[in-house]
């Protein structure tokens, strides 16, 4: 869903895409177990849980390859002035891409667009789209789409649903796109779908809105603020830098907790400070992905650079956390304001919207980028070589002491530091 904000530090208008997932109905589930790391945080019932100790089964977990289907929906009160083929082609390869270099090739999106528009039953107005939508009126279009695709379309080869509207009919609002979650779920084709992606962008679209969206059909919680009335400043939370903050972020690569959550990160990339005292180690830039592996000298498989150490977590209470990770200007992130160490916090209990994620700014008294930052206040947050930093509120410090000939950074994290 996109809805208007105004940069205080420019005067810029733009959009910010995709407001919480809504759902027709919701209910709470099992986890399955995922992770049994002493930092990893319990899932909670806060919808989309920042929690890594389990996997919500009702979600789709990104990894491998996984098939999305794009039905591409049409109205009788309107004739498309573009194709099916030219509305794909705004989302894809894209989308595929950002996914494809944030999960460092262990998940790929693989799109399948109809190549043809399908006839809904009544004129777009009927269904009275916009950005709050009723639930009556967004439960009716859902259940017509459906009806629609019935027979062009076998749903249980996919595990991603899009429903892509005429961007030029009538009733068609570009701030209504999101995702529609379904409880009882819809049964198609002798499957469950959960969930569905309903997409009014205008053509072109919004930078990375279907990824931001898809994003939620894996769980992932929204990360910006938005306030109460409306106005105001959307993006205090976390910036640029992760896509589910803004899709215009400079920094949008999904944060290594993310990727932890999704199971982008195997056990040795993630590394649990405990007890008082500095603990020394490497970190990786996030953006960096696996290497290929190399012959180690003694002849067995070793790994390269993108093979370390990703995230550091100090666990701070039964539902938080602080994460450190390094943020380069590589991969999604090549347009990054500034490289570092960046310093966040995750509470788990924090609903979707409430600020799960919360970065913490290392230069409060500075900002940057002010041009084209979404929130230039937490564009320079990240810790710079030869900074130390201490977290407030947290008796944590971190401090970057250089880098190493391959690309790597090597941090002191030590806890205490007050006593």
């Amino acid at each position: 869903m996109s809805v208007p904000k105004l940069r205080s530090t420019a005067a810029v208008v733009t959009t910010l895409s995709a407001l919480a997932a809504t759902s027709i109905l919701t209910g709470p589930s099992a986890a399955e177990p995922f992770s049994t790391a002493p930092c990893a945080l319990h899932r909670t019932e806060a919808h989309h849980s920042e929690g890594v100790d389990g996997w919500n089964p009702d979600y789709t977990r990104p990894n491998g390859t996984r098939d999305a289907v794009m039905i591409f929906l049409s109205f009788p009160d309107a004739t498309p002035r573009t194709t099916p083929a030219e509305l794909a082609a705004d989302h894809f390869p894209a989308t595929t891409r950002f996914f494809t270099q944030s999960s460092h090739r262990a998940f790929t999106l693989r799109p399948h667009p109809l190549t043809h528009w399908l006839r809904m039953p009544r004129p777009s107005t009927a269904y009275a789209i916009r950005r709050d939508w009723r639930p009556e009126d967004r439960a009716a279009y859902v259940r017509d789409a459906f009806a629609a695709a019935d027979a062009e379309v076998d749903f249980s080869r996919y595990q991603v649903v899009y429903f892509v509207a005429d961007p030029d009919a009538p009733g068609v609002d570009s701030d209504a796109t999101k995702v529609v979650n379904l409880d009882p779920p819809q049964r198609a084709d002798g499957t469950d779908v959960r969930r569905v992606v309903t997409v009014f962008e205008k053509h072109p679209p919004d930078r990375l809105v279907l990824a931001h969206e898809t994003g939620h059909v894996f769980d992932l919680p929204d990360l910006y603020h938005r306030p109460a009335d409306g106005k105001g400043d959307w993006d205090t939370y976390v910036g640029d830098w992760d896509l589910m903050g803004s899709q215009f972020g400079l920094a949008p690569d999904l944060f290594a907790w993310h990727k932890w959550r999704l199971g982008w990160l195997a056990p040795r990339q993630v590394v649990c400070v405990r007890g008082t005292g500095p603990t020394r180690l490497t970190l990786e830039p996030l953006e960096v992905g696996p290497a290929i592996p190399t012959q180690s000298t003694g002849g067995g498989p070793g790994f390269g650079l993108g093979d370390g150490v990703k995230l550091a977590v100090v666990r701070t209470g039964p539902d938080s956390a602080l994460a450190f990770e390094v943020r380069s200007r590589a991969g999604n992130d090549r347009t990054a304001c500034r490289e570092g160490v960046l310093v966040y916090r995750v509470n788990s209990g924090a609903e979707s919207g409430g600020g799960p994620v919360e970065v913490v700014d290392a230069h409060p008294r500075t900002e940057a980028c002010w041009e084209n930052s979404v929130y230039p206040p937490l564009a320079d947050a990240p810790v710079s070589v030869g900074e130390t930093f201490t977290v407030p509120g947290a008796d944590v410090q971190v401090e970057v002491e250089g880098r190493t000939f391959s690309g790597a950074w090597t941090v002191k994290i030590t806890q205490g530091t007050a006593g």
